[in-house]
């Protein structure tokens, strides 16, 4: 078997409907209109297009002779004609191979990081490792579907399809890192720097952010509002000093607090000692000792140092805590990659703060099984770092 050789239209449209086959099940197969609109999407697309209905359709057509897509009309008698890819039986692509091949149809070169987080609406891999296999057998194969690119100074391997040109990475020393870097040394080294950090710079922390809600009207606004969606104790993950914590208890709901910091801990208890603080990992957290399950669990900036293909893993561990319709509502910074401090509030530190894609988080939320109700995007306010922050306000299924 040879494979077939696609123009970067013919990339777009396949790659669209393998995409839309599996995330609008309902809705597929796609009309002209829709599957234009998804060529054309914003969003989870690289490089963004603007076809007309005439270049989608003589793309499809062009697809149609070569076998790859296959015509299908709505219903017995109707003259709405929809589209249906025939590539994944072509290439006999098994449900990993299939993701991997969708996101880089649609997103160009990927590194097995950003493979992991792009694919979970598509296929769940368990974890980075699981996609590195993946790609190691579709570049096994013959004819190889996938090939490595070099490896560029400062970013992650990435990969690419064999389906077809693939645009050139241009100017990649002004590239921004691959915020899968901070796994470079392994989870655990980065959870060792980050919690040497934490315990090291926890007084003066603690002194410096202990009263900032004064100063930010939209957090105190989305706040109240999971405390009165709340139906059930609330967790404050990652609660640092415990200003978040003792917020939420104002407003009367019953909260308690982990944080992975056990200077942290301790300085929340100290602040606030008629609230409760507890040290673990997110990983760890447990359902509420006197409830079936958490009514709501907020991460205000908890999510700093977490890698991209951490996300959804991350938020589908807590989210199993929640009860069915309980609220998860977290903020986190966005911007252009890794930004590594060596001071935090005047105490030398070796860590990184992972800025995210807002794409990527909205992703991941939906890839770990919760729901997404609203996510707002604010400008920073003078007294905080001066990064864009998004949030999201989540609800458990069921």
């Amino acid at each position: 078997m040879s494979l077939p050789v696609l123009s970067a239209e013919e990339q777009r449209v396949l790659g669209c409907l393998l995409e839309k086959q599996r995330t609008v099940p309902a809705s597929y197969p796609l009309s002209l209109n829709a599957l234009r609109l998804a060529c054309n999407q914003s969003n989870s697309r690289d490089p963004i297009v603007d076809y007309d209905e005439r270049t989608v359709s003589d793309t499809a057509r062009s697809l149609k002779d070569r076998q790859l897509l296959r015509l299908v009309w709505a219903g017995a008698g109707s003259r709405t004609v929809k589209y249906h890819q025939l590539l994944e039986t072509e290439l006999g692509l098994s449900d990993d191979q299939r993701a991997v091949i969708t996101v880089l149809l649609l997103r160009g070169p990927q590194s097995p990081g950003e493979l992991k987080t792009r694919t979970e609406r598509l296929h769940a891999f368990a974890d980075r490792s699981e996609v590195e296999a993946c790609l190691a057998a579709m570049a096994a194969a013959d004819p190889p579907l996938v090939r490595e690119l070099p490896l560029q100074r400062g970013r992650d391997p990435r990969w690419i399809h064999l389906l077809g040109p693939v645009p050139a990475m241009t100017d990649t020393s002004a590239a921004a890192p691959d915020r899968e870097v901070v796994l470079a040394d392994g989870p655990a080294a980065r959870d060792a720097r980050v919690l040497a950090a934490y315990d090291a710079a926890a007084d003066a922390y603690s002194e410096a952010l202990l009263d900032e809600l004064t100063e930010k009207p939209f957090d105190i606004w989305l706040l109240e509002r999971v405390a009165a969606l709340a139906d059930g104790p609330v967790m404050d993950l990652g609660c640092g000093p415990g200003q978040i914590a003792a917020f939420l208890a104002d407003s009367g709901v019953e909260v308690h607090g982990l944080d992975a910091s056990p200077a942290m801990v301790a300085r929340a208890r100290a602040n606030f000692p008629d609230l409760d603080f507890s040290v673990g990992r997110f990983d760890q957290l447990l359902r509420p000792r006197n409830a079936a399950a958490w009514g709501a669990i907020v991460a205000w900036y908890s999510f700093v140092h977490l890698a991209p293909s951490e996300l959804a893993p991350t938020m589908r561990s807590v989210g199993s805590t929640l009860r069915p319709g309980g609220v998860f509502a977290f903020a986190v910074h966005l911007g252009d990659g890794i930004v590594h401090a060596d001071d935090l509030f005047g105490t030398p530190v070796d860590v990184d703060f992972v800025t995210h894609d807002r794409d990527e988080v909205l992703a991941a939320v939906t890839g770990s099984g919760l729901l997404i109700d609203e996510w707002f995007v604010r400008s920073p306010v003078p007294s905080e770092a001066q990064t864009v922050r998004l949030y999201v306000l989540a609800h458990a299924a069921g």
